[in-house]
């Protein structure tokens, strides 16, 4: 069975993008590309290209290559299994034009954050990766994630360090800012990620944190779907449904909500036609 790729043929009672992927820039990085993002915010983004927009989504992976080395041979394709009370139904998702390792390649994950058309920055890389103080629900200058950061700022490994020395070349370079939109399940996810970003920033050069807090928008954002970790049976019925190989595809459920403070300092895909 052949592996799921852009020359693949899908019968027709599985869903393809309704759009050239081929001609479609790349408008938004996303950081944490798992089988969350696969199974919400790249679905919606799948339904707004449909719309029109250079919208699609560069990932990146800021840990393993796993998400990548699946992604990257398919052409960033992938399936989404959803089972509920009527069944299973198979849809190919197409908004990943392709997945970085961070890693492996962090010069060009901070080419892509820097790059012009990118507008937007959204994360999904779970509570624990921000490095926030639980005491002030500020920045935890010892964390993991963000001291060595904060040691050797313009060598990022964490979200807040990249984003912040990605800010940072923008403004140099003369380049307008990006939307930074935290997916996370954090309460006001938008301050938190805004302060978050600007401690680091005003620890690093303090002229750089008051000009992120005047330039940068942050919407705060509610999402939630049920997405399991996909097993043998997901790999099963994506070839069963698709008639391909997919070692990346994700299952989830049916319900779907996405609720988006409407704040970006330079447009959004038409997420609403997601429903």
């Amino acid at each position: 069975m052949t592996r799921l790729s852009s020359a693949s043929s899908l019968p027709a009672t599985v869903q393809a993008p309704a759009y050239n992927r081929a001609t479609r820039g790349s408008g938004i990085v996303h950081l944490g590309t798992g089988a969350f993002h696969k199974a919400h915010q790249a679905v919606y983004t799948d339904d707004a290209l449909a719309e029109g927009g250079d919208w699609m989504i560069t990932g990146v992976s800021l840990r393993s290559g796993d998400v990548a080395d699946q992604l990257n041979p398919q052409d960033g394709l992938y399936t989404l299994i959803v089972r509920g009370q009527e069944g299973t139904s198979a849809r190919v998702i197409g908004s990943i034009a392709r997945v970085l390792v961070a890693p492996r390649e962090p010069e060009a994950v901070l080419a892509a954050l820097t790059a012009p058309h990118t507008k937007i920055v959204s994360l999904t890389i779970t509570e624990k990766g921000y490095g926030v103080d639980p005491k002030t629900g500020g920045l935890d200058r010892a964390h993991p994630s963000i001291a060595p950061d904060l040691a050797n700022p313009r060598k990022p490994t964490g979200a807040v360090g990249f984003l912040v020395e990605a800010l940072r070349l923008r403004r140099e370079l003369g380049i307008s800012p990006f939307t930074a939109l935290c997916c996370d399940n954090l309460p006001h996810n938008g301050k938190v990620l805004k302060r978050l970003v600007g401690e680091f920033a005003s620890a690093v050069d303090a002229d750089l944190g008051v000009w992120i807090d005047a330039n940068v928008m942050f919407p705060s954002t509610m999402v939630d779907r049920i997405t399991p970790a996909s097993t043998e049976t997901t790999f099963a019925d994506a070839r069963r449904l698709t008639g391909c190989d997919d070692r990346a595809a994700v299952e989830t459920e049916p319900f779907t909500p996405w609720v988006i403070e409407d704040d970006f300092v330079a447009g959004r895909p038409a997420w609403e036609v997601g429903g």
